[in-house]
């Protein structure tokens, strides 16, 4: 039976996605630390990875095109905050870092406050606040 799930992103400059991701705070798993075809970026208090990969690494075990974010979007990852103010420091972090904010912090619904960011590849992130008492 399955025991983890890693989602393998394709990136144009891993150092640069390094860079990025870090400006925002989030942390690498340290197997990775010192490679330079492969990082592991360290998701949520379950320490899920999302494994970085420069493009012709993904598309030499995908064998398959790699999908062109300016045109569509293949998958949303969405990830949660602890406060409507975490949402807004992150969204100004991804500004700073060279990302781009395409939905910007707002109400989505009872409860639910949050926003959409691209990195630096044009893979699109949500991060949402989820007030349970009100939802």
């Amino acid at each position: 039976m399955t025991k983890e799930l890693w989602i393998n992103l394709p990136v144009k400059d891993l150092e640069k996605s390094k860079s990025f991701f870090a400006a925002l705070g989030f942390s690498f798993h340290p197997r990775h630390e010192n490679s330079k075809d492969i990082a592991g970026l360290v998701i949520g208090e379950k320490k899920m990875l999302v494994m970085l990969f420069p493009e012709a690494t993904f598309q030499s075990f995908t064998q398959n095109e790699i999908s062109d974010t300016k045109r569509g979007t293949e998958v949303l990852f969405s990830i949660d905050a602890e406060s409507r103010e975490e949402v807004d420091e992150l969204v100004v972090r991804v500004v700073e870092a060279g990302g781009e904010v395409f939905s910007e912090p707002r109400e989505h619904g009872p409860g639910m406050y949050g926003a959409g960011f691209a990195d630096l590849d044009g893979h699109r992130w949500n991060v949402l606040y989820m007030d349970m008492s009100t939802m």
